[in-house]
């Protein structure tokens, strides 16, 4: 069974010694190592891939790290693919960035090891920034500041994928301008007297719950900065109405999600779980 398990040693020569003797004794293989330096010039943050007997479970391997001198142990069961070359993963992450950048979030998730949602409110938070939108995970692992580092590098990736990306044209030969109608809970867009978009929020059921916000705008048009004006439009008059946050769920190979609130210029945490990509947007310091 493979475990990735993080510890910290005493940073001096010799200092995988005793680990690999305590896993030589209990009859564990080491896989894969690899060292982090931190803030402290005297620990080494290591991470191991560890396969041991089939009936080990977290405690076994923690203790088998911790007589070998490693402090602050934390072990996580994992598949085949924690024994891929690392620099190896970060290439292959970079590349599905690039084919979609919305997927950021999953995708540093699953480089990390990490999770989107907290589960018991005390992991470490690896916070990364795109422009605007900000983008968070978590373990139970401290980070690293070398994988600080690389969070960051790759939030820069994103936003330098995003900048280049030219606006397509849109497939009609009406050139009118787009104009924007307010209803009571809804912007509409129109064009030559055409809706082509919509976003429109709902009330929740408990005052300070986020307000859920939809949206759509016609494939001919996106891409235009019709979906920007509409969700600016549509936080602003939540916001009106008493929203402090709202909630925007697309599907998660939408590739405008996160152009469109870059460029709406509004502070989002984007999460991606399963096939949605959720979006919430602090409404409450906008003018209205």
């Amino acid at each position: 069974m493979l475990w990735r398990v993080r510890a910290d040693l005493p940073n001096r020569p010799g200092k995988f010694a005793a680990l690999a003797q305590e896993c030589g004794t209990a009859g564990v293989n080491i896989g894969a190592i690899q060292v982090f330096g931190g803030d402290d010039p005297s620990i080494a943050t290591v991470e191991v891939v560890l396969d041991s007997p089939a009936d080990w479970g977290e405690a076994e391997v923690v203790d088998v790290v911790s007589r070998s001198g490693g402090e602050s142990v934390v072990a996580q069961s994992v598949n085949e693919h924690a024994l891929d070359d690392q620099p190896t993963r970060y290439v292959r992450a970079a590349q599905k960035i690039l084919d979609h950048p919305a997927s950021f979030p999953d995708v540093v998730a699953h480089l990390f090891d990490a999770d989107i949602e907290p589960s018991h409110g005390s992991e470490d938070v690896l916070e990364m920034t795109v422009g605007t939108a900000v983008i968070q995970v978590r373990r139970d692992a401290p980070f690293t500041p070398a994988e600080r580092a690389r969070g960051s590098a790759l939030a820069e990736l994103v936003g330098d994928v995003l900048s280049r990306q030219a606006p397509a044209a849109p497939a009609t030969a009406d050139a009118s301008e787009p104009t924007y109608v307010t209803g009571e809970a809804e912007v509409s867009c129109l064009v030559g007297g055409r809706v082509v978009g919509r976003a429109w929020h709902e009330t929740p059921a408990e005052s300070d719950a986020p307000w859920p916000v939809d949206m759509w705008v016609e494939p001919a048009w996106q891409r235009r900065g019709l979906g920007t004006k509409l969700l600016s439009d549509v936080a602003r008059m939540a916001r009106a109405r008493g929203a402090d946050e709202i909630v925007l769920t697309a599907p998660a190979d939408s590739q405008s999600v996160l152009p469109m609130v870059l460029s709406a210029g509004l502070r989002g945490r984007i999460r991606m779980a399963g096939d949605s990509l959720t979006v919430r947007i602090a409404v409450g310091e906008l003018r209205v």
